[in-house]
């Protein structure tokens, strides 16, 4: 029976995450597995539409953390089976709590996915390789089992930032299940700019190289995952993502007046790192991929409908999705800017946000 289909309420839950890592995890950090599903609870708790959580557990017993989201209010349910469902994925740190403002509007006419990813917030938290194409082989080798266990056939893919990237990786190699590939603000398209020094031809004129401490730094930087300082603060982590990271508060102060949401965020990432391993694997110092997906988005199929959504304020440059269009000039693929949107463009201007995904899926069926 197609999971879409069924119903349950989120209480039917009663699984708890463990962790392997109690040997060594210090006391003194304010998270727990638990504090993740109690905060993530109270966010899904904004959902009027019928909601099934659960974990999906793939066939190597690793478990992807999963929503699945239908119109309650529909006359005819059957009609929402027959629409190709909406799946989403989060970006970097993200989760699926980061949807609230999407999931239900989304769901109206077609079943709507969320998870997760491998690494991520309630998802199993593996070893990743060091290796960047290891790295992305293992994300998407997960979501493909992922779709296998929950039984999909097709697909409308959305993902949003690092979720885009992987989201593309997984078009190109699955793109039978793809019917639309929606990228909002993707992050590791570009190639990383070469310095002056790398750049050919005699009249440029050689930048003067980064003094040695500031190498230095950079180096030790390095050998850290990204949000290793929210761990090693710990009791003071919850209060440094709500100093460095006021507008995740700010998206969503209507839907909650408290710390629900950076709480959120830091609960999904006090945890012991994996994704982020896996992700730090596939990046290049300041952010850049070692492998760049402009070099691949070629292998997208001509027939498969592309569109790229960029936030007008990002700092994602939407000048990628120019190149993408012109890579697949006889192929369907439209670049659109969000207006007074930076990088979460699905919770700056959620409205146009909902609007634009819902054209598209109908545009699908």
């Amino acid at each position: 029976m197609d999971p879409a289909t069924t119903t349950a309420p989120l209480q039917t839950d009663c699984e708890t995450e463990t962790s392997s890592l109690r040997g060594w995890w210090p006391s003194w950090r304010p998270t727990s597995m638990s504090l993740l599903k109690t905060t993530e609870s109270k966010i899904l708790a904004c959902i009027q539409n019928d909601l099934w959580a659960r974990f999906v557990t793939l066939p190597n017993q690793d478990r992807i953390w999963t929503l699945t989201v239908t119109n309650k209010a529909a006359q005819k349910p059957a009609h929402q089976v027959t629409k190709t469902p909406l799946v989403m994925v989060h970006g970097f740190g993200g989760g699926v709590g980061l949807w609230i403002r999407n999931l239900e509007p989304l769901s109206r006419s077609r079943p709507v996915y969320a998870f997760d990813l491998l690494g991520f917030g309630r998802s199993s938290r593996p070893p990743f390789p060091s290796d960047a194409a290891k790295a992305e082989e293992q994300f998407v080798d997960s979501m493909e089992q992922w779709r296998q266990s929950v039984g999909l056939e097709n697909m409308i893919l959305l993902g949003h930032s690092l979720g885009g990237y992987l989201a593309t990786s997984y078009a190109i190699q699955y793109p039978t299940r793809v019917s639309h590939l929606i990228l909002v603000d993707p992050w590791g398209f570009p190639e990383r700019p070469k310095t002056q020094g790398e750049n050919q031809g005699t009249d440029v004129v050689k930048r003067q190289p980064p003094p040695r401490w500031v190498k230095a730094i950079a180096a030790v930087v390095s050998l850290f995952n990204p949000l290793a300082v929210i761990r090693a603060a710990g009791p003071w982590g919850p209060g440094l993502v709500n100093r460095f990271r006021p507008d995740f508060k700010r998206r969503f102060d209507d839907l909650f007046d408290d710390d629900t949401m950076t709480q959120y965020i830091y609960h999904c990432n006090a945890q012991s790192p994996s994704g982020e391993v896996g992700f730090r694997a596939m990046s290049e110092s300041l952010g850049w991929a070692k492998r760049p997906m402009l070099q691949r988005v070629n292998l997208l199929p001509p027939s498969m409908p592309l569109t790229m959504l960029y936030g007008a304020r990002s700092w994602v440059d939407s000048s990628s999705g120019e190149m993408v269009a012109q890579i697949r000039e006889k192929s369907y693929t439209k670049v659109q800017l969000i207006n007074e949107a930076s990088h979460h463009v699905y919770a700056d201007q959620p409205e146009t946000f909902n609007r634009v995904v819902e054209n598209i899926c109908n545009s699908v069926n």
